[in-house]
């Protein structure tokens, strides 16, 4: 506990919850160890900040170390879950945003803040989490093993913008067409990126799966709604992930009032929607990277290599849609990365989206690595 912390709630409390001693100050004469901060730091899995006020916030940032907490956020090795808490005004001023940026580029985890009404009256995003939201990012850091120490945040110089989930055309004002793509491996690209130090960016279609808290997300319905939000957002990332589920059709004409049943059948009368990808490829800046998706049921490889061409792509990463256990709705993906002017392909064996993002952002480095560099636009 930090001193501020006994202001609110004694360690007497904590003592007799928990069963163990509570450390404030490591030169605390009941102390049973005189170095905690460096014997704590070295033996835990996980160190979780909660909460975590504006000033810890701050303290962490800069590297100030003047109690236990800061001390051994310096001396520690593990992964850092963050979760904050305070003022709506003092969690969206500029220097705040500054900090948890800064410790995001570090590898440090953040647990987004509640939004609601907080001691103060106010009322937007600052209250603590959820504690089971807490408990449950911690156990998906633990259970992934993907931990960032600041050597291994390799997307650090990076500004990536993702499509995920289905865009919508209407038919009538009750009526569309769409898909099943839930947005989850979209989601989970833009989580594992941004874990690896990326600056994140998502234009998201309709989804079913929860948006990821804390990144910049762009919510459309329709195609061209997609497209415009993508080509205004193209200009400053250096890769571009084509993770959504754009519906290729729709309707010539819809219908403003909802189309009645009658006992005639219906016919739809429909067009091409924009080709996104092609678009994008026409604007492409030198050294930026350019991934699509190909979500097949036939041919599946065949068909990937082909849209890998014709659309002038870097990397197409391709599934098999048809399947019940991965792809659209799952939590679970088994995919093929084709890698333009490299003959053998990438198999990711059935695994979860999680794992499924960070093998496609290994590839998706090595390819960077490889070939100059875009230059983003400030």
């Amino acid at each position: 506990m930090t001193r501020h912390a006994c202001e609110f709630i004694q360690p007497l409390t904590f003592r007799a919850l928990s069963g163990t001693y509570v450390i404030v100050d490591d030169y605390s004469p009941d102390n049973p160890d005189p170095i905690a901060h460096i014997t704590f730091s070295q033996t835990i899995d996980l160190f979780v900040i909660a909460p975590a006020t504006a000033n810890t916030v701050a303290k962490l940032a800069n590297g100030v170390a003047d109690d236990f907490i800061t001390s051994t956020y310096l001396a520690c090795t593990a992964p850092v879950l963050v979760a904050p808490a305070m003022n709506t005004a003092m969690w969206q001023h500029p220097a705040t945003r500054r900090n948890v940026e800064k410790l995001r580029r570090d590898g440090v985890h953040f647990i987004e803040p509640d939004a609601g009404e907080m001691a103060c009256g106010t009322i937007g995003p600052g209250r603590l989490s959820a504690p089971e939201r807490i408990v449950s990012a911690a156990l998906k850091l633990l259970e992934s093993g993907q931990f960032n120490s600041p050597a291994s945040v390799d997307l650090a110089n990076e500004r990536i913008l993702i499509t995920a989930g289905a865009t919508r055309e209407l038919i009538d004002p009750v009526r569309f067409i769409s898909n099943r793509s839930s947005g989850k491996m979209g989601f989970a690209l833009a989580e594992a990126a941004r874990a690896r130090g990326a600056q994140v960016r998502v234009v998201s279609g309709v989804t079913t799966a929860a948006a990821p808290s804390g990144i910049d997300v762009i919510k459309t319905t329709t195609a061209e709604e997609m497209r415009d939000a993508v080509l205004g957002e193209l200009g400053t990332a250096t890769i571009f992930i084509a993770a959504a589920a754009v519906a290729d059709y729709r309707p010539r004409q819809v219908s403003p009032e909802k189309i009645k049943k009658t006992e005639s059948e219906l016919t739809l009368d429909l067009e091409r929607t924009p080709d996104i990808l092609a678009e994008v490829a026409l604007k492409k800046i030198a050294g930026q990277l350019l991934v699509g998706f190909a979500a097949e049921t036939k041919d599946v490889i065949q068909n990937a290599q082909t849209k890998l061409t014709a659309k002038r792509l870097d990397m197409i990463v391709a599934n098999d849609v048809s399947r019940t256990d991965a792809g659209f709705e799952s939590d679970a993906n088994e995919v093929t990365i084709l890698v333009r002017d490299k003959p053998d392909s990438i198999v990711v064996p059935l695994s979860s989206k999680d794992e499924v993002a960070n093998r496609i952002l290994d590839e998706i480095i090595k390819l960077r690595d490889g070939a100059p560099r875009a230059k983003s636009a400030s």
